[in-house]
């Protein structure tokens, strides 16, 4: 077998990361700790299938290493820093050049020269957010601490970048002060061109293109690639056009179903990729020969590690933060994945820095990327769940509560829009809203969308018409017979989804309902593309049910809470509506890990009690706190006991292009009871 041939090359990759990254994450091992072994394994140094030197080993390595940098801009969130702009740009200062004098002091201690020890600091400094969905689990990313910490990555990888550019320009020819004049200047220009630029040309292009979803993600591919040629051809690494087209195109994406193909590319194919050729480079040898003179590899780790600290604690000191706040700062300012390996593979193949840095990276990046979860999610879960602003209360009040206005503004009755297109679901999804709209004193809008044709007298749509008026018919007799009003509704539009939202938008809808088949996959259930769309542009939050039952005969329903913002109260909120339409209880469910304060838990309580009560005091609802490990199999233990389990809508979970499980998915794909997702509409 020709080991250079690319359809080889490309089977033996993808099987490779089809099959090791779930074996290392059963072991609680960080999945590209797999996709790294197996490099080494299957390279030069192994089995010989692989080897770093094919061109197409070479093509695909380059794209995994740009598209994990894009991703990691993409990731970076935009709204967190602007909160807190001024303290995250201040820590971001602090852990970028604390770790980067450190990294300048091992290189000079261990004889490198000016140059390489300048990249190893820079290869410090930056941070990858890989405990980030721990932090959200938990409820916490609302502390100003961790936002700051949130924040400060935009400055820690943008500097790291320039720092990068910087030395790769001082290593490829004779370095003035001129030509470090010259090149900052050209690459401030370049970084202005490319945020604002494609900022505004994305916008436009989103804006004309609509619901392309196909031509938008070609775009914002296309995005990646010009940056990351321009940036060569301006001189500087590749991988700092794909960071800074990453941070242009965020704003346009958001989190809409184009965002989340961009990344699922990205993190299933070419950014295994990268990881398994940084494995091809791995010398076992010289590896063995960096471990058994483990003096370099010790000052890397531990010099990151301490230089993190120093950086959290003088934050700490400066704003007032708790030393819990001060601990999760440094934890989730500790893992070295996306930058750090995409620049010390660029300084190696450069010749500035050698294997025994390549090798130091390698061992730097599995401990950060073990020991900072770990320590986040001993220390985050100490962190208080910060209490609700009034503001955020107010808000859900006036979402649900009909009454609200006057009569010179008098506020639009509550409504629940059902599309109906679905027959198996027609039912139970107009008996839902039927019942909510009653117990609010509403109304409801069942809808039919069928999809256009060039031409209106087209025999394939006056099919689909005469369709839809049978199942509208049928859904106004249904919502009858709980004397509630019922508006029919039938739309043409060439998108379902958009016409779905588009008509809510016309009805000032409060509510959508919708369902998913019972025939259908679990990834067309949860992931599918409507479903996805009709979140993405919804005007309103949207309900989407899995009912084995009645709603009239639900008696007690699972609401599990981690924190207190208004995503949480508008689901409990729905909860303690429905539980009035059919006399039910909720439970309100909060999971707490063993080591988190009493006196934490019992705050948290006594603030959802008091808001529970003041939404509605007439439903009766229970507080109940678990202490487990697992969250998810908490909820499902406790969901045994109940009819219905509520819960929020999240449909991916990612850092720095490795996918993380989500508890949602876990505990939906597990349940044997009716569910219901709530999923909030796009801001």
């Amino acid at each position: 077998m020709d080991v250079s041939n690319p359809i080889f090359v490309f089977t033996v990759l993808l099987a490779v990361i089809l099959l090791i990254p779930p074996v290392f994450e059963r072991l609680h091992l960080p999945g590209l700790v797999g996709l790294l072994l197996a490099g080494v394994i299957l390279g030069p140094n192994g089995l010989r299938f692989l080897s770093h030197d094919t061109e197409t080993m070479k093509l695909l390595s380059d794209i995994g290493k740009v598209y994990l940098m894009f991703v990691a801009g993409l990731e970076i969130d935009l709204s967190q820093f602007r909160k807190t702009r001024q303290r995250s740009m201040t820590f971001g200062l602090l852990t970028f050049i604390v770790p980067i004098f450190t990294g300048i002091t091992i290189g000079r201690w261990f004889n490198f020269g000016w140059n390489a020890s300048l990249l190893i600091g820079s290869l410090l400094a930056s941070h990858t957010l890989l405990a980030y969905p721990i932090v959200r689990r938990l409820g916490v990313v609302q502390n100003e601490a961790v936002t700051v910490t949130i924040g400060a990555t935009i400055f820690t990888d943008t500097a790291a970048l320039v720092v990068l550019a910087i030395c790769v320009g001082i290593n490829q020819g004779e370095f003035t002060a001129l030509t470090l004049v010259n090149q900052l200047i050209t690459l401030g220009l370049y970084c202005v061109l490319v945020l604002w630029g494609f900022d505004r040309a994305g916008k436009e292009f989103f804006r004309r293109s609509r619901d392309d979803q196909g031509n938008q993600f070609l775009f914002t591919l296309l995005a990646l690639f010009v940056a990351s040629v321009g940036a060569q051809v301006i001189g500087v690494e590749q991988i700092v056009g794909a960071f800074l087209a990453g941070l242009a195109v965020n704003d346009v994406l958001g989190d809409s179903p184009v965002k989340e193909k961009v990344e699922f590319v990205g993190g299933v194919l070419f950014i295994p990729f990268f990881f398994v050729d940084m494995g091809l480079l791995i010398d076992i040898p010289a590896f063995v020969k960096t471990l058994a003179s483990i003096g370099i590899t010790v000052a890397i780790v531990v010099g990151l590690i301490g230089s993190k600290f120093i950086a959290a604690w003088l934050a700490a000191l400066w704003y007032r933060y708790t030393r819990v706040e001060m601990l999760t700062m440094w934890s989730l300012s500790l893992p070295q994945v996306a930058a750090t390996l995409a620049a010390t593979l660029v300084g190696f193949q450069e010749g500035i820095l050698t294997k025994d840095i390549l090798n130091s990276v390698l061992v730097l990046m599995v401990v950060t990327s073990i020991l900072g979860p770990i320590i986040t999610a001993r220390t985050a879960n100490r962190i208080p769940i910060p209490q609700p602003e009034q503001e955020a209360i107010d808000e859900v009040a006036a979402w649900w509560d009909s009454s609200h206005g006057d009569a010179e503004d008098p506020q639009p009755p509550f409504t629940v829009v059902v599309p109906v297109n679905n027959p198996q679901t027609q039912r139970s999804l107009i008996e839902l809203a039927a019942l909510l709209a009653r117990y609010e004193s509403g109304r409801v809008v069942s809808v039919a969308i069928v999809r256009g044709q060039v031409h209106m007298d087209d025999p394939r749509l006056e099919g689909e018409l005469i369709r839809s008026r049978k199942l509208i018919r049928r859904a106004v007799e249904l919502a009858d017979a709980y004397g509630v009003e019922v508006t029919p509704a039938i739309r043409i539009d060439d998108d379902i989804a958009l016409g779905i939202t588009r008509l809510s938008r016309e009805q000032n809808a409060s509510l959508i309902v919708m369902g998913w088949s019972e025939t259908s996959s679990l990834k067309a259930r949860l992931f599918g593309s409507m479903i996805d769309s009709v979140l993405w542009s919804s005007p309103c939050p949207v309900a989407i049910t899995r009912l084995l039952d009645a709603p009239e005969n639900i008696a007690t329903i699972l609401v599990p809470t981690r924190d207190l913002t208004p995503t949480t109260l508008r689901i409990v909120r729905f909860a303690q509506a429905l539980a009035g339409v059919s006399n039910a209880k909720v439970i309100l469910l909060h999971v707490v890990l063993p080591n988190t304060p009493q006196e934490q838990t019992a705050q948290f309580e006594d603030d959802l009690g008091s808001i529970t009560q003041e939404q509605a005091p007439q439903i009766t609802t229970i507080i109940k706190t678990l202490v487990s490990n697992d969250i998810a199999a908490a909820i499902l233990q406790e969901a045994q006991q109940c009819d219905l389990v509520l819960m929020r809508s999240i449909r991916r979970g990612t850092a720095g292009g490795l996918t993380v499980s989500d508890i949602t998915t876990q505990v939906v794909q597990q349940l044997h009871t009716s569910v219901i997702l709530f999923g909030e509409p796009h801001k």
